[in-house]
């Protein structure tokens, strides 16, 4: 089948940096969020196809129609080749990666009508997966994450839901946050109850592991916290991302 000839090609440029490769959306929500957001979709495989349209019908009939356009059947053994971890749907695709140089702009935009949120330094794959669903959520203008971590690896991107294409998501250093003021959370800041948080606000989360690095205190403008019962060491990254996002959002 020449579509499994191009997925190959297309899968090899998934590792090229700066939004010049391919991106795997692994199953049907990650490809229905895709398709939503006006991702330019070149493959998209099923090992059922019946059965992902009729799922399409049940949950996400705006996309029905370009989903039955691009779904190509494949084998369980063709299928199994293309992903490094099948999904219950067995559905995949490939997508292209938005611009580097329009989500920076996107980034840098002022005024801005949503916060940036900045994930300092990330160790977990799922959990930034998940900050960036949230984000996409509640409507955010990016997510932002320094360090090693790559925001669009295949993990991240399943953990996302494909609601990467939804906001802007990009890799920079400390020294190159967007504009705006800088509130970073730490459990000597002060308590979030008493801020209201700006829409122009970045919005910054230590490691899982070591909390912010010395590079993104240097940028802070706030420090703050959440609250928290005594004893209890911390919060889920996510977790905290979706309170303070639930703050900004009601106040």
């Amino acid at each position: 089948m020449t579509d499994l000839a191009a997925w190959h090609r297309l899968a090899g440029t998934a590792a090229l940096p700066h939004g010049d490769g391919a991106v795997l959306l692994d199953g049907f929500h990650a490809l229905k969020h895709a398709l939503r957001f006006s991702a330019e979709v070149p493959l998209a495989v099923a090992v059922d196809r019946a059965a992902a349209l009729a799922l399409a019908d049940d949950l996400a009939p705006d996309v029905r129609e370009p989903l039955a356009a691009l779904l190509r059947e494949v084998t369980p053994e063709a299928y199994r080749a293309l992903v490094p971890r099948p999904h219950p749907t067995g559905v995949a695709a490939l997508a292209v990666r938005p611009p580097r140089a329009a989500n920076l702009e996107a980034l840098a935009a002022l005024p801005r009508t949503a916060p940036v949120v900045v994930l300092d330094n990330p160790r977990n794959l799922g959990n930034a997966g998940a900050v960036i669903r949230l984000a996409a959520g509640f409507g955010v203008t990016g997510v932002v994450t320094t360090g090693t971590l790559d925001p669009w690896h295949p993990t991240v991107v399943r953990g996302g839901a494909g609601l990467h294409f939804a906001t802007a998501v990009e890799h920079l250093e400390a020294v190159e946050l967007p504009p705006g003021p800088v509130f970073a959370f730490d459990a000597e800041g002060d308590d979030i109850r008493g801020v209201k948080l700006p829409d122009d606000a970045v919005l910054a989360f230590g490691s899982e592991r070591s909390g912010l690095s010395d590079a993104l205190r240097a940028r802070t403008d706030h420090l703050l916290s959440l609250p928290m019962r005594p004893q209890v060491s911390s919060y889920n990254l996510a977790t905290s991302v979706a309170m303070t996002l639930y703050h900004w959002s009601a106040g």
